[in-house]
């Protein structure tokens, strides 16, 4: 019973948002800007047909998508975001057609007067809706067309092999010929046409284009909307609030006290005699190490082609592996090798816990690791088919390419995923379902860890809501389910649990404690979190009261993070309990990081880029990847390495660790990590920003503001910091080799297992 309250109210956040989250993603589907039959001039001029833009979506999917420029704000951030820059130049070819005919000169040598004349007569032109719903035309006037027509020439001539655009090509980091037929590439322009004019266009009815006004462009009043100030405003207000009730609450709990704890004198996990299924875990954590070490030396190369883009260091690396492929794998990997780090954990943990092995549960965990191995493998095979262009667009959708960043891999790889992860499912929950049954506090615990362990490959599902030609607005919205709820929303709440689980399995935390904590830390994250992923929907294609809903709970979701200095703090507390933890004082020290990078990089740098008039100028800047890596790797990967190493330590023999490489490597991957972002890549998005502001999304995300000397001498400026922090994942994949080769261990036991000397013998003759 005294576990209802908390058990009602994690169960009415959850009921509540995703009710929310529901209702407005119906709604999404009924105002997304609607793909029209056809695109024809007021005389019935055919431009472009419905089909076309549709194809032209999976031509863009096929080339990398996401992973080459963006769209909407979406994507990598070498190219163009190219719906601002198609829009761009179609309004600046039709003020200069004008300006030539109507004046006889350039639009910036007219007087304001003229120009304000012009300007408005463009903003006639594109921010009308000439959308016909009955009919599913797109009316546009034959200059529209001309315009079109010409900017569609400049692109077919970008992704041909046109040698005069051969130095914009090289500072995209687009190789020559990426679309290899003239079909594909009128395809492109298509789909890019249609992106653009989601851009300009108004709604219906209203004064603000399907994509709130984004990006910001002068020559078509693109502004920030009075709704988006406002309700940035509240955001912070709400921070503000959120903030001050948790820190009250905080306060009085502490206040009231709690039993104090001993901890035990010696380590109670010794005595656990890992199953043939949790040493079947091991080979995973050798699978872990390196696929971090890969997806790192593919970071590298990725980072280095935003000032080569055509070669990596006078080696023309792009004619095999160009910027889209290795910014994919690189992205892919990162997932892989972290969720790879916390299922092995949920493998092992499962039998610990309930001290029950089922059967053929050994050949259950082997089975996943080779369909983990087909997957990764497969995946990655047809993603690099795929932009080499050697596959058609349905067999591109099926085993190729999908083109939205972090779902990338083709759908036949994500239902096979989606097979593995539910199969997981199943490992988990026979193998912890025992401990049900046996007396003890621990139960609600249990049920937190098996939610959390459902959770997992439950929201992977909306990975597979979207079809071949969905909608772009409506394939963002599930996409983002994946990426925040299943990436940074129930990993989170896993890995609460998890590290909540290890700690009151070695004594460290009461059972009971731990439990209250966790059911409230979950309630408070989840009541800001699943909601705030409409923080990432801003501008991809809602309505305004998606952008109203994502301010607030986006704030929301960082206020349970300015109170994680105590978790650090009791983490590190608990390294120094009892002389036997010291043997577990690594993992213990990168949970501590986990602490650190979620108040810095999911807090404060999410922040910086989450309330609607920030992101307005920051989405699809250098920004993002401030927050990407701090977050994604800062929390995440920090924690699968923690967790890792943990396993490893019961797994293993027990040996005293060396622990200088894992020193070595704790401080290189933090302070690499620094200076990554401090020296290079924020520096960049600030600029960005400014650039932004002051001229627009397009010439901020331009090869005429990206190519100067600081920016090249700023982004040459991450080698010191991706260096530190390559040498660091290095060391950290050598002393985990060391640890199956014997260098990374001594020959005479720990202190850990001399305090149980005969449980360390048995296993040491195992």
């Amino acid at each position: 019973m005294k576990y209802l309250r908390l058990w009602i109210a994690l169960g009415v956040v959850i009921a509540a948002s995703f009710a929310v989250l529901g209702y407005y993603g119906w709604d999404l589907y009924r105002q997304a800007p609607p793909v029209p039959g056809r695109v024809v001039t007021s005389d019935g001029q055919v431009v472009l047909t419905g089909q076309e833009i549709k194809d032209g979506q999976n031509v863009w999917q096929s080339m990398g998508g996401q992973e080459v420029g963006t769209i909407w704000g979406h994507g990598s951030y070498v190219a163009p975001d190219w719906s601002a820059d198609w829009l761009h130049r179609v309004a600046t070819w039709l003020v200069e057609h004008w300006a030539a005919d109507e004046y006889g000169r350039p639009f910036d040598e007219l007087d304001d007067e003229a120009q304000a004349a012009l300007q408005a007569r463009l903003r006639r032109e594109l921010r009308t809706n000439t959308y016909d719903p009955e009919t599913g035309d797109l009316i546009v006037s034959s200059l529209r067309a001309e315009a079109i027509a010409a900017v569609g020439d400049h692109y077919a001539a970008l992704f041909g092999d046109d040698p005069d655009l051969h130095d914009l090509r090289d500072a995209y980091a687009i190789p020559a010929n990426s679309l290899k037929t003239p079909e594909r590439r009128e395809q492109l322009n298509a789909f890019f046409f249609w992106a653009s004019w989601a851009c300009a266009t108004n709604r219906p009815g209203g004064e603000v284009t399907y994509t709130n006004n984004w990006p910001a462009e002068e020559l078509i009043a693109n502004r920030p909307s009075g709704a988006l100030v406002v309700w940035s405003v509240l955001s912070f207000v709400l921070l503000l609030a959120g903030i001050g009730a948790l820190a009250w609450y905080f306060a009085a709990e502490r206040h009231r006290g709690d039993e104090y704890h001993e901890p035990p004198g010696a380590d109670p996990l010794l005595a656990l005699r890992p199953t043939p299924s949790m040493r079947a875990t091991l080979k995973f954590f050798w699978v872990v190490a390196a696929l971090l070490v890969a997806q790192v030396g593919l970071g590298a190369v990725t980072a280095h082609y935003g000032v080569e883009g055509s070669g990596f260091y006078g080696f023309p690396l792009a004619e095999w592996l160009p910027y889209s492929v290795t910014r994919t794998w690189h992205q892919q990997l990162g997932i892989f090798w972290i969720a790879t780090a916390w299922l092995a954990t949920g493998l092992f943990m499962a039998p610990a816990v309930s001290g029950h092995e089922p059967r053929f549960q050994r050949a259950g965990v082997n089975f996943l690791f080779v369909s983990l191995l087909i997957i990764v493998v497969g995946s990655m095979a047809g993603q690099w088919l795929a932009v080499q262009q050697r596959l058609g667009l349905e067999a591109n959708f099926w085993f190729g390419h999908q083109g939205y960043e972090y779902v990338d891999l083709g759908r036949f790889w994500q239902l096979f995923l989606t097979v593995g992860l539910f199969l997981w499912l199943f490992l988990m929950a026979r193998a912890i379902w025992p401990a049900f049954r046996q007396p003890g506090d621990h139960k609600h615990l249990l049920g937190l860890f098996l939610l959390a362990s459902a959770a997992i490959p439950i929201f992977y599902v909306p990975g597979l809501m979207w079809h071949r030609q969905t909608n772009l607005a409506i394939a963002e919205y599930w996409r983002w389910w994946v990426v925040h709820l299943w990436v940074e929303g129930f990993f989170e709440v896993f890995a609460t649990v998890v590290i909540a689980f290890l700690f009151t399995r070695m004594g460290l935390l009461r059972t009971t404690t731990a439990t209250a904590a966790v059911l409230f830390a979950t309630t408070i994250f989840l009541s800001g979190g699943i909601i705030g992923t409409f923080h990432h929907l801003y501008f991809t294609g809602t309505p305004t009261a998606i952008l109203a809903l994502g301010s607030v709970f986006s704030a929301l979701e960082v206020v349970p993070l300015v109170l994680i200095g105590f978790e650090a703090y009791e983490n590190l507390t608990l390294s120094q309990a009892r002389p036997w933890v010291s043997a577990y004082r690594w993992p213990i020290y990168f949970f501590v990081a986990v602490a650190f990078w979620n108040l810095v990089g999911a807090g404060l740098f999410g922040f910086l880029i989450n309330p609607p008039i920030a992101l307005y100028y920051m989405q699809g800047l250098n920004t993002t990847p401030v927050h990407g890596h701090t977050a994604l790797f800062g929390v995440y990967g920090m924690l699968g390495i923690g967790l890792m190493l943990f396993c490893l330590k019961g797994l293993t023999l027990r040996r005293e660790w060396k622990t200088g490489a894992l020193s070595f490597a704790f401080w290189t991957i933090n302070i690499g990590l620094a200076l990554m972002v401090l020296l290079s890549v924020l520096p960049v998005g600030l600029l960005q920003t400014w650039a932004s502001v002051e001229h627009g999304m397009w010439y901020a995300r331009s090869a005429e503001f990206m190519q100067t000397d600081l920016m090249n001498t700023l982004r040459w400026l991450r080698v010191v910091g991706d260096t530190i922090f390559a040498t660091g994942v290095v060391a950290l994949g050598w002393f985990v080799l060391g640890l199956r080769f014997g260098w990374s261990t001594r020959s005479e036991p720990d202190a850990v297992a001399r305090a149980y000397p005969e449980q360390a013998e048995a296993l040491s003759a195992r």
